[in-house]
């Protein structure tokens, strides 16, 4: 016997925004559980993070980014970001990087040398003397005891984020290079674009 039940559906539509961040990142999980942090209720602000499903060349973040941009068309208002290690890539491949990121103002590119576990450890402490990646993740189990990839929330506050954003510019004053060279990251400076847009 068929239901004569009715089912009510609220329509989906389109959530209002204030402002909408794209970020392509290197990592498959990391990156996007933290800028995930900042994705609230209020649809002030909306963050898609691509998907890396293990291709995060510099190349391959570039092309799966200007394919979505290409689809997507994004506002005037909203930003597209490239969030990447230095890793291994090649000076060449970062640049192709940094120079689509000055293509456009709502454009960015944030580089974490060595990598972006060194963003999550500015949180907790001034992060010197960092020699290697595998350095920078064994200091950053300290205060995220299960750390494998995947952030524990509930660590990261809005005091912890602020100090985290004063520890990477004392580190980025003086550069006179397009990203970090040595132990470094710019990845502040994205932060400091989607607390602006919350505020």
């Amino acid at each position: 016997m068929k239901s004569t039940k009715s089912h009510f559906h609220r329509p989906l539509g389109e959530q209002r925004y204030k402002k909408m961040f794209v970020i392509a990142a290197e990592g498959a999980r990391t990156e996007n559980e933290y800028f995930d942090l900042f994705n609230n209720n209020q649809v002030t602000i909306k963050i898609t993070c691509l998907k890396n499903k293990n291709k995060s060349a510099p190349k391959q973040i570039l092309c799966k980014l200007t394919k979505y941009l290409s689809v997507e068309k994004i506002r005037k208002s909203d930003e597209a970001w490239i969030v990447v290690d230095r890793d291994r890539w090649k000076t060449e491949d970062l640049n192709a990087l940094y120079q689509w990121s000055i293509e456009k103002e709502n454009y960015g590119f944030c580089l974490s040398n060595p990598k972006f576990e060194y963003w999550l450890l500015l949180h907790f402490e001034n992060s010197k003397s960092i020699s290697s990646p595998k350095n920078c993740e064994n200091r950053l189990k300290r205060y995220l005891l299960s750390y494998d990839k995947g952030i524990e929330r509930y660590k990261f506050n809005s005091e912890n984020i602020l100090i985290a954003i004063e520890r990477a510019k004392k580190r980025d004053i003086g550069r006179t290079t397009n990203w970090p060279e040595n132990t470094g990251t710019t990845v502040y400076k994205l932060v400091e674009r989607i607390l602006d847009s919350i505020n």
